[in-house]
């Protein structure tokens, strides 16, 4: 049985890889934006498709319209005007006859601010930016086209990702990493190793329902930073008070929500703890991959 990701990103490549080492998902198909990135994807166990969202692609409406994808895993950003890939390729998937399970990969960020407060997934939908009211938006869309298909939808909201090769070492080793001080914030985050398994899981199962995804223990930013650099016995970088440290608009909108993510519902769901259930576990174990 196929599976076939939309957008082959840092989350999606984990994913297919874990599908790929747990059996019963070969072949596995993943799109990317041009025909290089496609190339490269050889030897990686994962067949590139370019789809660069603004139009139909050939490729993928061939492999939709072929009958053997069983699995697909949506991780394609929505924009003003949707979803991309019901925009360009429902009548494809409508082709799908052997689709039996979906996953969308949504955020965190479509609650909006709860002031701290730990939430579950009953939590009232306020995005606090048009990146999360899109994400909301395009949730919708996807449930009410599993609804018309008769296939189960996964819906994952995702927290703050990271990862090896992309984590707080990187930025203190290229000078980016600030300790940005709010009192009383925090950030949820989540290691892609856990988005990997659990999508792995949730296939398996053919799981159905929204879920959250991000570790036990939110945290604030600054403490992470100062926890990532003591391990690899650099500076803590300074305190930069948040009313008058420079950052761009989209760096300013993540502080504009702080809430604690419950991913009870998750584990339940599925049987299961988080691989790393905090970013002290979660750092560990990326710099353990490095050495």
């Amino acid at each position: 049985m196929a599976t076939l990701f939309f957008g082959l990103g840092f989350s999606s490549q984990a994913s297919a890889r874990a599908m790929r080492a747990s059996g019963g998902f070969a072949p596995i198909y993943g799109t990317v934006r041009t025909p290089e990135k496609a190339i490269a994807l050889t030897g990686e166990g994962v067949t590139g498709l370019v789809f660069d969202g603004a139009q139909a692609s050939r490729e993928v409406s061939e492999v939709l319209r072929g009958g053997t994808v069983g699995h697909v895993v949506l991780s394609i950003a929505p924009d003003a005007d949707g979803d991309p890939v019901l925009r360009e390729h429902r009548a494809d998937l409508d082709a799908d006859s052997a689709l039996e399970w979906l996953c969308y990969y949504s955020t965190v960020g479509v609650y909006g601010d709860f002031g701290g407060a730990w939430i579950d997934e009953s939590a009232e939908l306020v995005p606090r930016n048009m990146r999360s009211d899109y994400r909301v938006v395009a949730e919708q869309q996807w449930r009410d086209y599993a609804a018309e298909r008769g296939v189960p939808l996964c819906i994952l909201r995702l927290a703050g990702i990271y990862g090896p090769g992309r984590s707080s070492f990187d930025k203190l080793r290229d000078r980016t990493a600030r300790r940005i001080i709010k009192p009383g914030q925090v950030f949820n985050r989540i290691h892609v190793e856990d988005i990997a398994r659990v999508t792995t899981l949730a296939a398996q199962k053919r799981l159905a329902g929204t879920f959250n995804m991000a570790d036990d223990e939110p945290a604030p930013p600054q403490d992470v930073i100062a926890y990532a650099a003591d391990l690899i016995g650099m500076d803590v970088p300074p305190d930069l008070p948040f009313e008058t440290a420079e950052m761009t608009p989209m760096q300013k909108s993540f502080y504009r929500d702080n809430k604690r993510v419950s991913n009870r519902a998750i584990k339940t769901a599925l049987g299961i703890e988080m691989l790393y259930p905090n970013y002290r576990a979660g750092l560990a174990q990326i710099l353990e991959s490095e050495q």
